[in-house]
C-alpha cells in the first residue's frame, strides 16, 4: 500500500501492472480493496492504480464531521490525478465511485483519456427524468438513513445485511466473502447522509467529453439501470455494456466478464 498527500489528506491506493495508467474508484462502503478480483487482468495490460478515497480504509473513521461531500471527494480526485503527474489517466468508478468520476470528467476533462462508469449512483433531474422525480433518490436517502441510524445505534451487520440485500437481493449479504470490507467501512454511511450529492441533468451528461463506457448489470434492479440508459442516451459517443449473471455489483460477482469489457473499450 502507497499514500499520496492530496488537500491534506494522505490518500492510500495500491499499483499493479505497467503502462497507461488505470485509476479505479470504489462505491459506498468500498475501498481499494473493492478491485482486487479485477486486479490480476487488469494489471496484465495497464497500470492499475485502485485507491481509497477520504475516511475509507485503511483510515478508521468514526463519522463525525470531517469534511465527508460528493465535492470533497471529487476535489481530493482531481488533486491526486494531478499529483499523479502521469498524463491523462483512463477513470473507472463503480456506483458512487462512479458518480465521482462523472464529475471529474465534467469538471476537468483534460485530465482523463477514457470513462468508464460502473452503474453510476445518483438521481435523474426532471430533464432526464420528464414523467416525475425518479425512484433513485428518495430510495438511496432512505436506505442510507436507515442503515446509519442502525450503524449509529451499534447494530452494524443488521445495517449492512439490509444495506447490501437492497441493492444485490436478499441473501447476499449472507453470502458475500466481503463481509469485513463491508464492516471496515459502516461508519462512512453516517457521513453519506449529508454529502450534497446533485441530480445528474441533461446538460451533465451531454457535457461529457471523454470516451465513455457505462457498464450494468444483467440483473441489476431499482433506479441504476434508469440513471444508466438515461445517461448512456445522452453522453455523446457513449458505449454500454451489461454484464450477464450480475447485479450491481458486478465487479466483484462476474469480475472475468467485467475485465473483458473494460479491457476492450480501452483497447479501442
Amino acid at each position: 500500500m502507497k499514500r499520496l498527500r492530496v488537500n491534506d489528506y494522505d490518500m492510500a491506493y495500491v499499483e499493479v501492472g505497467q503502462g497507461r495508467p488505470l485509476v479505479c474508484v470504489h462505491g459506498s462502503l468500498g475501498d481499494f480493496r473493492t478491485w482486487s478480483s479485477m486486479l490480476g487482468p487488469l494489471s496484465a495490460r495497464c497500470r492499475v492504480i485502485a485507491l481509497s478515497l477520504r475516511h475509507f480504509f485503511p483510515e478508521r473513521w468514526d463519522g463525525v464531521g470531517g469534511r465527508y461531500t460528493i465535492a470533497q471527494h471529487v476535489s481530493d480526485l482531481i488533486a491526486f490525478l494531478g499529483a499523479m503527474g502521469a498524463g491523462p489517466v483512463d477513470l473507472m468508478g463503480h456506483s458512487r465511485g462512479a458518480h465521482l468520476a462523472f464529475r471529474v470528467a465534467q469538471q476537468r476533462p483534460e485530465l482523463l483519456r477514457k470513462l468508464i462508469l460502473a452503474e453510476p449512483g445518483g438521481e435523474l433531474d426532471t430533464s432526464l427524468a420528464p414523467r416525475g422525480p425518479n425512484e433513485d433518490g428518495s430510495a438511496r436517502s432512505r436506505r442510507v438513513a436507515i442503515a446509519a441510524e442502525k450503524i449509529a445505534a451499534g447494530k452494524i451487520d443488521e445495517a449492512l445485511r439490509e444495506f447490501i440485500d437492497s441493492l444485490d437481493g436478499e441473501g447476499s449479504w449472507a453470502a458475500s466473502p466481503f463481509k469485513q470490507h463491508y464492516r471496515d467501512n459502516a461508519q462512512t454511511l453516517l457521513g453519506q447522509i449529508n454529502e450534497q450529492r446533485g441530480p445528474f441533468t441533461r446538460d451533465d451528461a451531454r457535457s461529457i467529453s471523454v470516451p465513455t463506457l457505462l457498464i450494468g448489470g444483467e440483473h441489476t434492479s431499482g433506479a441504476f439501470p434508469v440513471v444508466l440508459r438515461a445517461l448512456a442516451s445522452n453522453i455523446p459517443g457513449c458505449k454500454t455494456a451489461i454484464i450477464a449473471g450480475a447485479t450491481h455489483h458486478m465487479i466483484k460477482q462476474q469480475p472475468e466478464r467485467s475485465c473483458d469489457a473494460v479491457l476492450d473499450f480501452l483497447a479501442h
